[in-house]
């Protein structure tokens, strides 16, 4: 027996009017996705609690079985695990952004233009990184670098009454004096958000990034703070081997912590121009060599709808279905039995350009098992069935016949 689950970041949404009312799943050519829903059971999912933040390290640890309101202390020790990080039970671990912000003279009055600023390499990145180690790193913090924009600060003796540290994808667009940390243990780290820009503004990498037409990386960003929590083995928990196979270092860690053998893809970005066809041949080398039960997480419907790039949101997910599902469901054929589910994390809508908390819909497909579908996979038709599933960490239960 083996099991997959096709995780599509954010793909969820609300219907768009340029798309004739439809939303991007309802929308893209998707085949055979549509083909297993047919032959499935659909329904809606509560990914996220309602007092919990809708983000994606909330709702996939609820996906993966693990309850948030147990497991879950905070986005960056997930991360920090990924990239390496031996966290102290003293420690606390911030995601630190790096973002392009406009150019007025004092912060506070700067516009944060990009979360993400384009997307800036992994190498790249890691010489801004650097530079920012040189000068910030103490006894008292330190800098890690990750995968494109997304890096570690690791506060020794830290704590977490911060007060609110906001996600800047969540605030593109809008002044950054609107989100100045105000607690008084927060201005260590507003200073260094601050001092950044100096240091980051006229960095050889970022000039040669405004020369090509690319926004420059001129802002470290902190958030999503946390302490290190342990995961029980996802082997014990499910009596499976298990393997994850994701882009971002949020993902990775959630693999490492829970046991699962972590998949690196080469060419694996977290957007649209990742390498669909090597996460797809992951998955099927990974079944092959053994493993029970294969997470793939996919990130490129989540960063289109954070930009609010509806045709690319649509085409991610086209993408999703012909280059990782079909290669995926046509391996899984030479097994006796397989089981796949397909859901995203939460709806990242293009209109909002963030993420929020509403259920998103489902499928399990049982290779054999006689099961009366929907027509199409969407939001629409998972609701139209009757099944809601309140709580989302009991999903993985239901996949797995537990």
């Amino acid at each position: 027996m083996k099991y997959v689950v096709l995780l599509c970041d954010g793909m969820a949404d609300l219907p768009v009017e340029e798309l004739g009312g439809k939303t991007p799943m309802e929308a893209a050519n998707k085949p055979n996705m549509d083909m297993l829903a047919a032959k499935s059971t659909v329904g809606l999912v509560k990914t996220v609690d309602d007092n919990m933040k809708p983000g994606s390290d909330v709702a996939n640890l609820s996906v993966i079985g693990y309850d948030p309101q147990i497991y879950y202390s905070g986005r960056s020790p997930l991360e920090a695990g990924s990239i390496g990080i031996d966290m102290k039970d003293t420690d606390v671990s911030f995601r630190c952004n790096l973002v392009t912000v406009s150019a007025e003279e004092n912060y506070e009055d700067k516009t944060l233009v990009d979360y993400c600023a384009d997307d800036i390499s992994t190498e790249e990145a890691a010489e801004l990184v650097k530079t920012l180690a040189q000068h910030f790193n103490s006894e008292e913090f330190q800098l890690y670098s990750g995968v494109s924009y997304r890096h570690c600060l690791i506060w020794n003796n830290g704590t977490m009454d911060v007060g609110t540290l906001t996600p800047p994808h969540d605030i593109t667009g809008r002044p950054v004096k609107e989100y100045v940390p105000m607690h008084e243990n927060a201005q260590k780290l507003y200073a260094m958000m601050r001092e950044s820009y100096g240091i980051l503004k006229d960095h050889p990498i970022n000039l040669k990034r405004i020369a090509n037409g690319k926004r420059p990386a001129n802002s470290m960003w902190f958030w999503g703070e946390g302490v290190r929590k342990p995961l029980m083995p996802f082997e014990e928990k499910y009596g499976l081997k298990g393997s994850m196979i994701s882009a971002v270092d949020l993902l990775k860690g959630i693999g490492k912590f829970s046991g699962m053998n972590v998949v690196s893809v080469d060419g694996a970005t977290g957007y649209i121009d990742t390498n669909f066809d090597g996460k797809a041949q992951a998955c099927i080398n990974e079944l092959a060599n053994g493993q029970d039960f294969v997470y793939i997480h996919v990130e490129a419907p989540d960063e289109c709808g954070h930009r609010n790039e509806m045709e690319n949101k649509v085409h991610s997910i086209e993408l999703i279905d012909e280059k990782i599902l079909a290669p995926v469901l046509s391996a899984l054929q030479k097994y006796d039995d397989f089981k796949i589910m397909i859901l995203p994390d939460h709806p990242t809508p293009l209109c909002l350009k963030t993420h929020t908390n509403t259920p998103v819909p489902f499928m399990i497909y049982h290779k054999n098992a006689e099961v009366e579908g929907v027509e199409k996979l969407s939001e629409k038709s998972a609701e139209a069935t009757g099944l809601f599933v309140a709580k989302g960490c009991t999903l993985m239960d239901r996949f797995l016949d537990k």
